[in-house]
């Protein structure tokens, strides 16, 4: 008898349990938002409506609210209402490890914890427009498969951790200006929109923006890239610019598309430079650039006018890249004569 109760006991939790987890008709609902102090938690399934979604609308204020305690911001499948004003975080002592890298500021404003929203729609700005402080994000920062419908504007945020913006589309202008990546940075296929600026930004860590695509203006001026940098299979609609900017690892352009005109004046290429393949449907300009590795430009479309004026080149010219390298050229031609004289010997066996 007290089987059969435990039994029926044990039938009646598990159904508490999932009663829990399923709301409006079969909704998977993830809420710790008043439950746990160390984050600020909501996901919904990929089964809820948009109604559902709609129902559930995360307030930009309640986000706000959570940073400034401290909590860790996970949000997934959400609709985030209202705008995200970042500066308006108390301000906080800079971390003193971080001095030698952003140097002394007299404003600071923290994110102690991580910051994810992912496959969700974001209808309002986010902005940190501090003219002066900067905004520091501890922990990583994930926005794969968002839209954001409105401007945003991370400009002067330093990032400690990795970031994933991979597959998120920016519908509007975004701007990360003297932004400051510490770790790895991982935006492939992602969308942005009308304007996207990284002006002077500092990528420490491997950066990739594999076949993402740019709408309007691009502008990578004077970037700062210590480790190596992927911008294969990417596409520029409008015009694109990378002047005056340091690529000290590889700097991969391969198969890229530029529809408008693209600016490379005094780019330094510290390490191998890959545009094989590349498209330039317009004017594209490396003028004063300098080449320190090795450059491929094989099979590049040259649609429109390319200047080179000024190029340098170290002295000792690296390795060439590409069926250009005599390596890569006697190893065909071996192929080629191995292959031959199998087809002469079999020919005169079959005979």
């Amino acid at each position: 008898m007290n089987r059969y109760i435990l039994s029926a006991l044990l039938v009646g939790l598990i159904g508490t349990v999932l009663q829990g987890a399923v709301w409006a008709g079969g909704c998977r609902i993830d809420d710790s938002r008043l439950q746990t102090a160390s984050s600020f938690k909501l996901h919904l399934g990929d089964d809820c409506t948009e109604r559902d979604r709609q129902a559930r609308t995360v307030a930009a204020a309640d986000i706000l609210a959570a940073m400034a305690k401290g909590r860790a911001v996970d949000l997934s499948g959400v609709v985030v209402s209202g705008d995200l004003s970042l500066d308006s975080l108390p301000l906080a002592p800079l971390p003193a490890d971080l001095e030698p890298v952003i140097g002394q500021r007299e404003e600071a404003r923290v994110i102690a914890g991580s910051w994810s929203i992912v496959k969700s729609v974001v209808r309002g700005t986010i902005r940190h427009r501090s003219p002066q402080g900067i905004l520091v994000v501890k922990g990583p920062v994930t926005f794969s498969e968002t839209r954001f419908e409105q401007l945003v504007d991370l400009s002067r945020v330093v990032f400690l951790e990795p970031v994933i913006w991979s597959a998120a589309v920016f519908l509007q202008e975004s701007y990360f200006v003297q932004g400051k990546f510490l770790r790895d940075v991982f935006a492939e296929q992602t969308a942005f929109g009308p304007h996207t600026r990284f002006h002077r930004s500092h990528f420490h860590g491997p950066v990739s923006f594999q076949q993402s695509g740019f709408s309007g203006m691009a502008e990578f001026l004077e970037v700062e890239f210590d480790r190596d940098a992927n911008f294969s299979r990417t596409y520029y609609k409008l015009g694109t610019g990378f002047s005056g900017s340091r690529f000290h690892g590889l700097a991969d352009f391969s198969e890229t598309r530029f529809d408008r005109e693209a600016f490379f004046t005094f780019t330094r290429f510290g390490g191998d430079a890959f545009f094989n393949r590349a498209t330039f449907r317009s004017t594209v300009d490396f003028d004063d650039a300098e080449f320190m590795g090795r450059d491929d430009f094989s099979k590049v479309l040259f649609e429109g006018e390319a200047t080179f004026l000024r190029v340098k080149r170290p002295t000792t010219s690296p390795e060439v890249l590409g069926v250009g390298n005599p390596q890569v050229q006697y190893v065909i031609t071996l192929s080629l004569l191995v292959f031959s004289a199998m087809l002469i010997a079999y020919l005169i066996r079959s005979r």
